[in-house]
């Protein structure tokens, strides 16, 4: 693996225009060609296999116009007033829905009775000849449209139902550009000069680019998550800074310790660059994992990841080499006013070899202690409650949300939870004389508020029975529901509607966790025992790597289950946890812990290598990586911690969650955990059987000194 990045590096360096305009005309490519021809982004949520799929598919198959997409255009008058003093703009506002292209039907709310009891708010259903997945944003917007001339007549017009919330754009907070801006003064204090600094923030831009265009173009081959980009656009800004971070730190250290450039350049290609291709195959193998768990919008989230990873990786290997090779010894040049320019000559004068010795010298009191504290971290994990999101968790500023709490005002909160009834009276069961009887056993259900009248397809073998819970969506109340109908039906008749699709969802990842979580451990396992020829240093990387998650869940369910520090969020209310998040949270943090691993004990076994005293190298290690691996998770942090202020909640928690474990990772874990585990384990870290040594492929073909990396080589 080093002679290969060496090789790479060194083409791209000697000839670094031509890498360049190879990804400038990458960019012109992929850009334009996603605009064109890529896809738009769509949730699918269905759970494979689930009640609520084979009841959506019979529907499509036997009585499409019930599987139709739903919206409703709902109407509020002033406190006080009547919505009926507003009539006329209101059924002008019905009779444009009804013209829109692909609209089915369209109700007026006044001779539908769909108006509430006080008589302020009312809705018009609208239903669509095409599934709510292939509702297109143009579509919404057209619908948007047709209802704003109502609010010039002083009601209040908004826009709610399944497939208004589905299709929704994920808001942006625009705070991204703040915590780039961070970065930024992050790594001129880290290197003294802008000019090596621009230089990751400049790479990581260039990945999230060709990343989101290149998901873009994935859309069009598959349905890719809305929340697939966000998701993306986080990760691959923070490895891309950190890839080129490491890989600029290591060459500046080269050229410190007396190599010429082009000597110092091709060492840290053939040391960190390995390093950098090494984690970014974790984070790829660790977001590729998320299509064990067969659901179609978490393969898609981590297909797109892996996309602007892999993105990040490349540009690190090629585009970076080709950089540092023109901007020549401008990268190592320091601006002296304002800024440190104390040069550390050697490892033992830092503070980072100091504290290792203190940690190795009293092992078991550290580890205790760290162990401890993450554990404690970890407990409101174990109250975790899970639910996917609904309408009424987004923020107030979009329009579904507003119509939500309309809705549920206006006619309780089980109006946005409705559920769908479908029998097959082709199958043995109820049959079309039982369905008034079935009707009457889901309304005696304390749980069910209203059972619609039955809607039978052309050919007579299909009844879909609307039903309304007492309950909201995400109420843990509905799923009891839910659960007891289920109990209660025929075999013939199914549940089905997008609670019904969500709670399903929230089932399966729950049971899917487990052997997701075993795979990426297995596979992390086997690819950390073949770089470093250990057994034990993938063991103890996989315990600490859950200990820094378990903490970061366990903050997350703090802060949003129960509230602690909610204000500083800007939250106005406790959510559950969004049931995708502990799946897609445990990818993406495992991935990125174990970048701080891969970057921290790569230079450990290089001074192992050199010295065979295991304390001594794990001391060095920390003194020549600890300054950069904190760096590094300095702007990850902020970075993740930009997106907090998302409006969306999922965002946000994925911002606090991610921010967190790398706190937690470069910390605890890094500063303490590791040589705390690395002394009490001592030669024994590094041991693997002979003839598991010689079964194993072997990823590196050249030691320690040919990748410039003696003992006494100075800081950077």
């Amino acid at each position: 693996m080093n002679r290969l990045t060496r090789r790479i590096g060194d083409a791209s360096a000697r000839r670094p225009w031509v890498t360049i305009a190879a990804w400038l005309a990458a960019l012109a490519l992929v850009l334009p060609l996603a605009g064109l021809a890529g896809g738009s982004f769509v949730d699918d949520l269905v759970a494979p296999g689930s009640q609520s799929e084979e009841a959506m598919e019979l529907l499509e198959e036997r009585f499409p116009e019930a599987s139709g997409g739903s919206a409703m255009a709902v109407f509020a008058a002033p406190e006080g007033k009547r919505l009926d003093r507003h009539r006329p703009a209101i059924e002008a506002a019905v009779a444009r829905i009804a013209e829109l292209d692909h609209v089915a039907t369209s109700t007026d709310p006044f001779t539908a009775g769909t108006v509430s009891p006080d008589g302020r708010i009312g809705y018009a259903q609208v239903t669509f000849d095409v599934p709510t997945m292939e509702v297109s944003p143009e579509q919404i917007n057209a619908l948007s449209g047709a209802i704003e001339p109502v609010r010039d007549d002083g009601v209040v017009a908004e826009l709610g139902g399944d497939t208004v919330f589905i299709n929704a754009e994920t808001p942006t907070s625009g705070a991204e550009a703040a915590g780039l801006l961070a970065a930024l003064v992050i790594l001129v204090v880290v290197f003294g000069t802008l000019v090596a600094a621009l230089v990751p923030i400049a790479l990581a831009l260039v990945a999230v680019a060709a990343g989101l265009g290149g998901i873009t173009l994935l859309a069009h081959a598959m349905d890719v998550s809305t929340a697939a980009p966000t998701i993306g656009a986080m990760v691959g800004l923070g490895v891309g800074i950190d890839y080129a971070l490491f890989v600029v730190a290591r060459y500046r250290e080269n050229h410190a310790a007396g190599q010429d450039n082009a000597g110092a350049l091709s060492n840290a290609m053939a040391s960190s660059g390995a390093a950098v291709l090494f984690a970014g195959g974790t984070v790829v193998v660790a977001m590729t994992a998320l299509a064990v768990t067969g659901l179609g919008f978490l393969t898609s989230v981590g297909l797109s990841t892996s996309l602007v990873v892999l993105f990040a990786v490349a540009t690190a290997l090629t585009l970076l080499p080709a950089l540092l090779s023109l901007l020549g010894d401008r990268i190592h040049k320091r601006r002296r006013r304002g800024l440190r320019t104390r040069r550390v000559n050697k490892p033992e004068e830092t503070a980072w070899w100091r504290f290792a010795h203190r940690v190795s010298g009293r092992p078991w009191p550290y580890l205790l202690v760290a162990s401890a504290a993450l554990l404690a971290l970890a407990a409101p994990a174990l109250r975790m409650e899970t639910g996917f999101p609904d309408a009424g968790d987004d923020a107030t500023s979009t329009t579904h949300r507003r119509a939500y709490d309309l809705m549920a005002e206006g006619f309780g909160p089980g109006f946005n939870a409705p559920l769908l009834i479908v029998a097959d009276l082709r199958s043995p069961g109820v049959d079309a004389e039982g369905i008034p009887e079935l009707s009457r056993r889901l309304a005696d259900d304390p749980g069910i508020a209203s059972v619609g009248e039955p809607q039978i397809s052309a050919a007579g073998d299909t009844v879909v029975l609307p039903a309304l819970p007492t309950t909201a969506p995400a109420d843990a109340a509905t799923s009891h529901t839910l659960e007891r109908i289920r109990d209660v039906v025929p075999d013939n008749v199914a549940v089905s509607g997008l609670t019904a699709m969500t709670d399903d969802l929230t089932r399966q990842l729950a049971d899917t966790l487990p052997i997701f979580i075993a795979a990426i451990l297995v596979v992390s396992f086997l690819l950390l025992m073949v770089v470093f020829r250990s057994i034990a240093v993938p063991l103890k990387a996989a315990v600490m790597n859950l200990l820094s998650i378990g903490g970061a869940y366990g903050v997350v369910v703090a802060v949003f289950q129960w509230g602690w520090l909610g204000e500083l969020f800007n939250l106005d209310e406790t959510l559950p946890i969004a049931s995708p998040l502990p799946t897609i949270f445990f990818a993406v943090l495992f991935g990125l812990s174990m970048d701080y691993e891969v970057f921290l004990l790569s230079r450990v076994r290089e001074e192992y290598d050199a010295t065979g005293d295991p304390k001594e190298s794990v001391a060095r290690g920390m003194a020549v990586t600890g300054r950069v691996i904190t760096s590094a998770a300095l702007i990850m942090t902020v970075v993740f911690l930009s997106f907090v202020v998302n409006p969306s909640p999922l965002v946000k928690m994925m911002g606090l969650g991610l921010a967190t474990a790398v706190v937690l990772d470069a910390t605890i874990v890094r500063m303490v955990l590791v040589p705390a585990s690395m002394a009490l384990l001592g030669r024994a870290a590094w041991w693997l059987p002979r003839p598991l040594d010689r079964l194993l492929p072997r990823t590196s073909t050249e030691d320690a000194a040919e990748l410039g990396s003696p003992v006494t080589q100075a800081l950077g």
